[in-house]
C-alpha cells in the first residue's frame, strides 16, 4: 500500500511541476510585445545598398531565418541579384518595382506580398519611398550579378547607379 501510495504521489509532483512550466512558458510567450517602428533602430546593412536602411526585426540574418525591416529612398535600386533563401517581401508603406530575370516588372504598393524563391535573379527598385518587411527563411545574403548572370562585387553592381546614401526618414 505505501509503495502505491508514493507512486500516486509522485506522479502528482511530476503532473504539478509540468502544469507549472507549462504556465511560465505560456507567460513569457505572451510578455513578448511587438516592436514598432518608431522605435526599431536603423543602420545601414551590408550587403543591401546605402541608400537603403535596415533593422533586424526577428532572429539573426547571419545564421537563420530571419525578419529585416528596410526603409529605401525614392530612387534606390537593389540591382539584379540573388539570395540563398527564400525571400518573402511585404511593402508596409511607399511604391516599387519588381522585376523577375525575363519577366514583366509588377509594381507593389502598401500591402502588397512578393515572394522570390531561391535563386531566382531579381531586381527592386523604390519609386516613392519604401518601407517593406523582408523575411527570409535561411540565414540573408545578397548575390548580384551582371547582364550574362555572373556573379560580381555590389561595388561593380552599383557602379551604373549614381546611389545616395540614406539619409534620415521618418
Amino acid at each position: 500500500m505505501r509503495i502505491r501510495s508514493r507512486s500516486i504521489w509522485m506522479l502528482l509532483c511530476l503532473a504539478g511541476l509540468l502544469l507549472m512550466v507549462s504556465a511560465a512558458q505560456a507567460q513569457e510567450m505572451a510578455a513578448q510585445p511587438g516592436t514598432s517602428l518608431a522605435a526599431m533602430k536603423f543602420t545601414t546593412i551590408p550587403p543591401l545598398p546605402t541608400c537603403a536602411k535596415g533593422s533586424v526585426a526577428s532572429g539573426d540574418p547571419t545564421k537563420g531565418s530571419s525578419i529585416i525591416v528596410a526603409k529605401a529612398m525614392t530612387g534606390c535600386v537593389f540591382p539584379w541579384h540573388w539570395h540563398t533563401p527564400n525571400e518573402h517581401v511585404i511593402i508596409v508603406s511607399g511604391t516599387a518595382s519588381l522585376q523577375m530575370k525575363d519577366a514583366k516588372a509588377v509594381t507593389l504598393t502598401g500591402g502588397a506580398f512578393a515572394l522570390m524563391p531561391s535563386q531566382h535573379v531579381h531586381q527592386f527598385k523604390c519609386l516613392r519611398t519604401c518601407v517593406l518587411y523582408v523575411y527570409s527563411d535561411a540565414a540573408f545574403d545578397m548575390h548580384y550579378v551582371n547582364k550574362q548572370g555572373s556573379e560580381i562585387t555590389p561595388a561593380d553592381a552599383m557602379k551604373a547607379f549614381r546611389e545616395k546614401p540614406a539619409t534620415e526618414m521618418k
